[in-house]
Parts: structure tokens; sequence; C-alpha cells
């Protein structure tokens, strides 16, 4: 396995007036990362070639490979052209940057007026064919596509699970976080178990949990569907357990990249580097 690192894990960094877009690139070189993956900011709102360009020539420059760009998606959206439509110019995007995967959203909810057939069952129906057209569209670009457990409405493992096998497509598979189950009161360590044979990519981040029984802890937590309290925390220094998932991802024989997600307290260039460096001892 090979530990990455994605550019939302830089916070404020990559505001210009710090680091900067390229100066990420740099510093995850720098800190030896052999990957950096790419989630969509106020940098890629135009999905501008030239910046694609930039992206992949100074990875190349830096010896670092650039894996993937991450961006929103709503299929539910009453506008589901627009929303394949951009998707599409996403993967020309993920593509002209020379990365191989594109992580995109399916679904966050349904509108507050539907009163009926809200179950995921009937979600599928609509997003089932929109991803497979946007999927079949990316592999004419070299591209594979991947839905991660995120956003809540499509976050539990079994959601998942059966969204991937519903779609049917080699060229579509499951980023797979390894603490992001919690945000759905999932037991992480069960949910990677289930979720481990059909990532082809791998995102690090812990949390620390408290009870919704308790008031709220205040700033930095947000609350899980079920209203407990999660806060973003140092890999290792959460409750994710990212060691115990680690070995699942062994033990299916997962072999690509790790990317360290932080989104804690601390200093993100802090939290990078002790991440990296637990997670280095927990692949082994």
């Amino acid at each position: 396995m090979k530990i990455s690192v994605t550019s939302y894990s830089f916070g404020s960094y990559i505001n210009e007036d710090k680091l900067g877009l390229m100066g990420i690139i740099d510093k995850a070189a720098e800190m030896g990362f052999e990957g950096i993956e790419f989630s969509s900011g106020a940098w890629s709102q135009n999905l501008n070639p030239d910046v694609a360009l930039a992206i992949k020539e100074r990875c190349a420059e830096k010896g670092i490979a650039c894996i993937a760009y991450l961006t929103g998606a709503n299929f539910l959206n009453p506008d589901l052209d627009a929303e394949i439509a951009a998707l599409k110019k996403a993967v020309d995007f993920t593509a002209a940057m020379g990365a191989p995967m594109m992580r995109h959203d399916v679904a966050w909810n349904y509108d507050g007026a539907k009163k009926h057939s809200r179950g995921y069952d009937n979600a599928l129906e609509v997003i089932v064919p929109a991803i497979r057209e946007v999927t079949e569209y990316a592999a004419s670009k070299g591209v594979k596509t991947m839905t991660e457990n995120h956003g809540y409405f499509s976050q539990d493992a079994a959601r998942v699970e059966k969204l991937i096998n519903t779609v049917a497509n080699d060229n579509f598979g499951a980023l797979v976080d390894l603490g992001n189950f919690m945000c759905a009161d999932e037991d992480p360590v069960k949910s990677v178990s289930i979720m481990a044979p059909y990532a082809i990519h791998v995102h690090a981040k812990d949390f620390l949990w408290k009870s919704g029984m308790e008031i709220n802890p205040g700033e930095g937590w947000f609350q899980t569907r079920a209203k407990n309290y999660l806060r973003g925390a140092i890999i290792g220094h959460g409750v994710a357990n990212i060691y115990q998932s680690v070995q699942i991802l062994k033990s299916v024989g997962y072999d690509g990249y790790i990317t360290v997600e932080f989104e804690g307290a601390e200093d993100n260039l802090k939290g990078i580097r002790i991440g990296r460096d637990n997670l280095m001892r927990f692949i082994g």
C-alpha cells in the first residue's frame, strides 16, 4: 500500500496567502507522500484546463503521483441532465490532471417537498442510470469513478455495497473512508470489513466520539445522523480504530493508495505529519 494525502487535509494552507495550490504539492512531496489527490473548492470552480495542466506538471516535477479528483454531485437534483453534464466536465478535468480516479457524490437526500417513495431503493432507480452514464464516459477517458461512504444519505455500508452491485460496472467502485461510517452511527471496523473487497481507493480519517445524550460539546464538533457527536482527529488519536481497518484491507489484498485525511482542531501540517507517521506504522 502507498500513502497519499488530500488537498482537503491542508485546510486554509491551500489559500494563495499561505502555501497555495502549487505549494501544497511541494509540501506533500517534501513530507514524503507518494501521491496527492485534489478535493474540489474555490480553486477548481471553473474547471480550468490550464489549472489541471499546471497540477499535472508540478506533480511530475516533484515526483509525486496525482491520483484523484473529488467533487460533489446530487443525482436527485431535478435537473439531472445538468448534473450529469457537470460530472462529465469534471471527468475531463480529472483526465487533464493525469489522475486515474474521480470520486463524486451521488445524493444528499430528497427534497423536503417529496412525501412518498423516499427510500434508498427508490433513489437507486434514478441514481444508478446516471452513475452508469458518467462512468462509461469516464472509462473512455481512462478514468475510474467511485462513490464514497459520505454525506449521510448514501453512507451506510449496506447502502454503498448495494449501490455498487446495482451499478455493476467494472469502471465504478468504492472509495472506502475508514472513519466516515461513524457519521452514519456504524461500527467503522465492521463496515470496513463489508466494503473492503470493493475498494479501489481508501481514505484514513479518525474521529473522537461523544454520546448524543450529552450536551453539545461546542466548537469543532458536528452531529451524526443519529445525533451523536464527532470531531475530526489525527489518525491514531481517535476511536475509528484505523489500525484494525488497515489489517482488514491487507487481508483482502488491497494494495492501492491510502490517503491521509485530516479535519481536526490541530494545525493542519502537524495533523498531516503525525497522521502519516502513524499510518506508516499501522501498515508496517
